[in-house]
């Protein structure tokens, strides 16, 4: 072990302030992402007193079930001075931040590396939890104090790169919408459709297709699309023409435009259309739809064929559905752009941490 690796334990204590009196209301959860989330529980009747109290540059973490999910969630409260959390949730802080940073030390946290040796760790059966000691013997570098600002820095320059980049993506989403709304619902009557409209079905702009499995496929540079997006890259293209993306199960509300060849998995469906002006209208008519209907009872939500081609639509003419797709098109253009830029951007952001392990 290099000199300057020394066990977390040393350099953090646990906390256990209680909200008392009920002085904090806001409430947080924790995710698997490591992020802290607006808590879901269901809190009637619950003695709030009793949980938790985090405060500004103090950890949350949870050591349960880690080597079933595979990760260790932990985060660092940055963006309040206090809120409460339950209290099944270990607090932890650093006990000298003129020695280690905790913005350094949660960067630690997030690298992969990390979670794959606390699922290493973790014992107790399938679920696996990790021992609070066997977390504090958990070893990492602790590089001078300048050392640590300089990497936090550079880290989170890309991060607040990849936050704008990401606003921006909804900017431009929001401003496709709203161009959709204005063109083709507002203060369209359906009794008296303007000259050349007409009433249709979604299958008379698209055709749906199944996707396929895709564990035959070597790693390239392909996209590899699932219902949450980007899975990996493979080196073989299901389809080369733009396309709508429409998952099948699961997350439903997730549609996709893309205009670059793709491979997408067996739980999605793609299109095929013969004018690109008709894909992106019916990529619009897909995302206003309430995909919660669809979950009639199931575990897991799904989508049909059958659904999809009896959609009700209004059939603009053809002029007017071109003229929607020059606009979209350099909109959607601009918002591929940006998001390969947060693909490289998140790369880096990745190999700075893995570099954490070489610190000196």
């Amino acid at each position: 072990m290099k000199l300057n690796y020394k066990p977390i334990g040393k350099h953090i204590r646990l906390v256990d302030e209680r909200n008392k009196g009920l002085q904090v209301q806001k409430l947080l959860g924790l995710s698997i992402s490591k992020q802290f989330i607006p808590s879901v529980a269901n809190i009637i009747g619950t003695d709030m007193e009793n949980y938790k109290i985090i405060r500004k540059n103090q950890f949350a973490c949870s050591t349960m079930q880690v080597r079933r999910d595979k990760k260790m969630p932990v985060a660092l409260l940055k963006d309040l001075d206090e809120a409460i959390i339950s209290q099944a949730y270990p607090i932890f802080e650093v006990k000298d931040e003129k020695e280690l940073l905790p913005e350094y030390l949660m960067m630690w946290f997030e690298r992969s590396e990390f979670d794959r040796e606390a699922c290493f760790n973790a014992v107790g059966g399938v679920r696996g939890s990790l021992e609070w000691e066997d977390f504090e013997n958990m070893q990492l570098p602790i590089p001078h104090p300048d050392i640590q600002r300089e990497i936090v820095k550079e880290y989170n320059t890309i991060k607040n790169r990849i936050t704008l980049n990401q606003q921006m993506i909804q900017t431009l989403e929001e401003t496709a919408q709203a161009i959709y709304r204005e063109w083709f619902v507002e203060g369209i009557d359906l009794k008296n459709l303007p000259e050349g409209w007409r009433k249709g079905k979604l299958s008379d702009l698209l055709e749906i297709k199944y996707g396929k499995a895709y564990s035959h496929l070597e790693e390239g540079n392909i996209p590899l699309y699932g219902s949450g997006g980007l899975m990996s890259k493979v080196n073989k293209p299901l389809y080369k023409k733009p396309s709508v993306l429409i998952p099948r199960k699961g997350t439903l509300s997730n549609i996709m435009f893309v205009n670059h060849p793709f491979w997408c998995v067996d739980t999605m469906f793609y299109s095929i259309f013969e004018n690109e002006a008709n894909g992106y209208y019916a990529y619009f008519i897909l995302k206003q739809l309430d995909f919660n209907a669809l979950n009639q009872g199931s575990a897991v939500p799904s989508m049909t064929t059958a659904f999809l081609n009896d959609i009700n639509v209004v059939l603009p003419n053809q002029d007017r559905l071109n003229e929607f797709n020059e606009v979209l098109h350099k909109i959607t253009s601009h918002k591929e752009n940006i998001d390969k830029e947060n693909q490289k951007l998140t790369e880096l952001k990745e190999l700075l941490l893995s570099k954490l392990a070489t610190v000196e």
